[in-house]
């Protein structure tokens, strides 16, 4: 069997009872895969469909019924332009590492010229400013009466590394979700962790246009003294530098190591070639959530066309508005046709009763504590239920149609049995098979990729044994 190829193993449309951000039990719908390995093209298509990864769990929301609506953000490095309040943060960082006796014996040795300072005056660069305070990077003359080099007060290094599991990062994991998020001491285990955060994309090296890229799932890990103090947890794909997590050692929450990381992995999309950074979901209703819409210019992926939108003060006013916005179907109907189109199912109907109406209702459930960035949305979960029917009938925002999918070749789609891939069409009984019947391998086949949109028909397969 091919080794190149993303292994795609069915979990189906579910739905839970409980919203896993502001707790209500409005209750949410998602579409699952399980992939062992995920090729890394597939995971950005994946990416810009509105999908998102927990591990080697793969999931897409149902927009339409969240009383949390996930929206995809991504934010283009070359054009990033970073405000006062992001500033503020790396340069009082540099200020910790450097330390007051280091830069007054550095203005000394190493004085700067009038023109020099003038220069500098008032500029900010990112990716000068994210690397000043690296050890490697920093000059250390040797002092008049000493006679040995001059040091910082700490030793600070960054080093993007492999995602596998240590026992230092696991002690930190827990540190930081006991101490920040308040997880039970029995919440995460070793394999939970495992799972979570060290099973990802596969590495690989890329040469495009004479630019080495680096590509699979990394950890970036901030080291202090020769302490691990933060670690952030990356995709690189081709066209982007993705933002799985961040946990840090609660100890030095007082360096901001969010806004540092975030400053850093921008830096990273824009010199390593990546064009893009995502900052994984935008939920409006989280208020958490909103220091994500001050990296601007940052873009909002429409959940039903898939273009990017310019996430600017009218696009954040449309979702004070509405629980749901896609601004094609509003540029489409109108401003004053309601947005959320016909009516749906019964069974899988819009939350009405448990779910809050404006976005300020909705922030009032989020807690001070509430983990917000680690929505696993396990498929196995005691509350998760498999909805009736077939998904082409709950019109889910950004899925094939039936009609759609019937135009796809999914005839000569793989199917993996004993380790060989075979042509779905070589099964007994596919011709006779409709793709509205879920419970047949053609409704299955065809539901997978109505979520997954067609490019993943290539280099891939269907593992249902």
């Amino acid at each position: 069997m091919a080794n190149d190829i993303t292994i795609l193993k069915p979990l189906g449309y579910q739905r839970r009872s409980q919203c896993g951000y502001c707790k209500t039990s409005a209750g949410s719908s998602m579409f699952y895969v399980s992939s062992d390995n995920m090729r890394v093209d597939h995971y950005q298509e994946l990416m810009d469909r509105g999908w998102r990864r927990s591990g080697t769990l793969y999931y897409k929301p149902d927009l339409l019924r969240a009383c949390c609506p996930h929206y995809t953000i991504r934010l283009k490095a070359a054009e990033f332009k970073p405000r006062n309040e992001q500033k503020k943060p790396i340069n009082k960082f540099n200020a910790y590492i450097l330390g007051p006796e280091y830069k007054r014996n550095a203005a000394m040795l190493c004085p700067q010229s009038r023109e020099e300072k003038r220069r500098l005056r008032g500029v900010f660069d990112l990716t000068s400013a994210v690397h000043k305070a690296e050890y490697d990077n920093i000059k250390r003359p040797v002092g008049k009466k000493s006679s040995k080099p001059i040091e910082p007060a700490h030793i600070f290094q960054v080093n993007l590394e492999s995602d596998s599991f240590t026992e230092e990062k696991y002690s930190i994991f827990c540190q930081y979700q006991f101490k920040v998020h308040k997880d039970p001491a029995s919440r995460w285990q070793t394999a939970d962790f495992k799972r979570f955060l060290c099973s990802g994309l596969n590495q690989r090296t890329l040469k495009i246009a004479g630019k080495t890229l680096k590509l699979g799932s990394y950890h970036q890990c901030y080291r202090l003294d020769g302490k691990l103090v933060a670690v952030g947890v990356l995709d690189l794909l081709p066209h982007a530098v993705s933002s799985v997590y961040l946990f840090y050692d609660p100890d030095y929450s007082h360096l901001n190591f969010g806004k540092l990381s975030a400053l850093r992995e921008i830096d990273l999309a824009l010199r390593g070639g990546y064009e893009y950074y995502y900052m994984g979901y935008y939920i409006h209703s989280c208020i958490k959530m909103r220091y994500k819409a001050t990296y601007r210019p940052s873009f909002l992926l429409d959940p039903e066309t898939h273009e990017w939108n310019l996430f600017d003060d009218d696009y954040q006013q449309k979702l004070d508005q509405n629980n749901y916005f896609s601004p094609s179907r509003y540029r489409s109907q109108g401003a004053d046709v309601a947005l959320l189109g016909q009516a749906q199912p019964t069974q899988l109907s819009l939350p009405t009763q448990n779910a809050p109406e404006t976005t300020k209702e909705r922030a009032k459930n989020f807690g001070d504590d509430d983990e917000l960035e680690l929505d696993e949305a396990g498929s196995d979960e005691e509350d998760a239920e498999i909805p009736e029917g077939s998904l082409f009938d709950y019109n889910i925002p950004g899925v094939l149609t039936k009609e759609q999918v019937q135009d796809l070749d999914l005839d000569h789609w793989k199917l993996v049995v004993r380790d060989m891939l075979i042509d779905l069409e070589d099964l007994r009984g596919w011709e006779e098979s409709k793709l509205d019947d879920s419970g047949s391998i053609k409704g299955i086949a065809a539901e997978v990729i109505a979520a997954t949109g067609p490019k993943l028909l290539e280099h891939s397969a269907l593992s249902l044994f």
